[in-house]
């Protein structure tokens, strides 16, 4: 099936607005009807275009039929630009099949491997989905944490550069700007994702003074002016959230996130996509945990479910408007 068939867009138009104007387009992950309903009504009532993500796991969860059917009815009605994208694809099959379901936007993650490898399988997924007018997002550097299909790099909780003013030698793990250049032309992918600190799962930095690292950022926008950057690992872990999944019986200590101010800033230098998984999975358990203690002899689903689905509307919408600047623009 052809995206175009279920009124989703391609990235291209979306990035080349965000550009313009200095915002970064959401990316928000989801993996059940209650996360998309949530993300398409916060959007529509931001006037924002959205990217929805979805993983390889997630994929296996839902279903292709469940997937595509519940993405093509809730798109018809949205009335904003909303691509559907395959996040941290890891291999070519994987890619393709999601192209060929109706994806309008995929992501080939080899960011793993070597750089030879990484051009090679990135350059292959690009060659296929152009072919479609499919957009490819890849990815150059490493992130750390642990999240659902990414890569895994050991040795560190975060991959953050301690103190203010992020500046330093560029570690591995961070993106090498002298390899950018060759890894976009080699490639020719729409967008890339970089690596200037951020990090996968809700235990993202170490220290309240960690900053990201700016000075990567601007070096990248400076080979690659006219490129789409996009930052993964960027939620910003709310601790409202966390105090209420404790509260209610949970268990979360240390979790912290990317500083908002951090966040909106990186919009001011290049970032137009910015990745958001964790604190929708927060916000959901954080209402969840709070709706079934309140309400004990309860066993509607869909009350509980409600609870938590308006209790992500309320987080997206403060994070398109105070992390990604794109409503109603």
């Amino acid at each position: 099936m052809n995206y175009k068939e279920l009124g989703l867009s391609n990235t291209s138009e979306m990035f080349a607005i965000a550009m313009q104007r200095g915002y970064a387009v959401p990316a928000f992950n989801f993996n059940n009807m209650e996360q998309l309903q949530a993300i398409l009504t916060a959007t529509a009532q931001m006037h924002s275009p959205v990217i929805l993500q979805v993983s390889e796991s997630a994929m296996k969860y839902m279903g292709d039929d469940i997937l595509i059917g519940m993405v093509g009815g809730a798109v018809a009605a949205h009335g904003f630009p909303v691509a559907l994208h395959l996040d941290h694809g890891r291999s070519y099959e994987i890619c393709q099949h999601a192209i060929n379901i109706g994806f309008s936007s995929v992501m080939i993650d080899a960011s793993d491997r070597t750089l030879e490898e990484n051009i090679a399988l990135s350059r292959e997924v690009a060659d296929y989905a152009h072919r479609r007018d499919v957009t490819v997002e890849a990815e150059l550097g490493g992130l750390y944490g642990i999240e659902e299909d990414a890569p895994v790099i050991p040795g560190r909780a975060a991959g953050v550069n301690p103190g203010p003013g992020g500046s330093g030698p560029i570690d591995s793990h961070y993106t090498n700007p002298a390899d950018v250049v060759r890894f976009v032309h080699e490639t020719g992918i729409d967008s890339l994702a970089i690596s200037i600190g951020t990090s996968h799962g809700a235990y993202k930095m170490k220290n309240p003074c960690d900053t990201l690292r700016f000075d990567i950022l601007e070096q990248i926008r400076g080979v690659v002016p006219r490129l789409p950057l996009v930052l993964h690992g960027a939620s910003s872990v709310p601790q409202s959230l966390i105090d209420e999944i404790n509260k209610f019986g949970g268990e979360i200590q240390g979790a912290r996130g990317i500083p908002r101010d951090q966040l909106r800033k990186s919009t001011k230098l290049g970032i137009c996509k910015i990745n958001v998984d964790s604190d929708g999975r927060l916000a959901f358990t954080a209402a969840v945990r709070k709706d079934l203690t309140e309400n004990p002899g309860n066993f509607d689903p869909r009350k509980y479910l409600s609870a938590a689905r308006d209790k992500m509307i309320e987080l997206y919408i403060d994070e398109i408007e105070n992390v990604m600047g794109s409503g109603k623009v």
